[in-house]
């Protein structure tokens, strides 16, 4: 059976995806219209248990329980890129099989604008990376090495 420590070590590779995409995606979550279809409103409050409460639990998580973050600027930029990229590969390619988009948004702009949308989105999701990565900092500094007793002093 794994150990506390190697179950920690297993799960957060993922969370390294999740919790700047979460935040992003609870950040652009401004207007309703343009991502739920009339008539499927939803109530204030499962709307919230869908896109702010998973990125709060999140943000806990990584910041009490979780080992250093490590992720840098560039990659990051590089990973949010590619994980945009791919997402909206991913659209249109369910737009030819279903002949609509799963969000009016993407109905409504043109493949430029659409492309922007995703650009921006991936910078997005790197600048939250890089916040999170400095609250991380913040919230549980660097540890210094003790010094062992009776070494010398320089």
């Amino acid at each position: 059976m794994a150990s506390a420590k190697e179950r920690l070590a297993q799960k957060h590779p993922l969370q390294r995806l999740s919790s700047p995409s979460r935040s992003a995606s609870a950040l652009l979550h401004i207007d309703v219209r343009l991502v739920i279809p009339e008539g499927m409103e939803l109530p204030l409050s499962a709307d919230m248990g869908f896109h702010a409460m998973p990125a709060v639990f999140l943000l806990i998580d990584l910041l009490l329980f979780s080992p250093p973050y490590t992720i840098s600027a560039l990659p990051a930029m590089v990973l949010s890129g590619f994980l945009a990229c791919s997402y909206w590969l991913w659209i249109e390619q369910c737009y030819k099989h279903n002949g609509w988009y799963p969000y009016p948004l993407f109905e409504a702009l043109s493949p430029p604008y659409r492309a922007a949308l995703f650009a921006g989105s991936a910078l997005g999701m790197t600048l939250s990376t890089v916040t999170l990565k400095w609250m991380y900092g913040r919230v549980n500094p660097p540890r210094t090495p003790k010094e062992k007793p009776g070494a010398a002093k320089r």
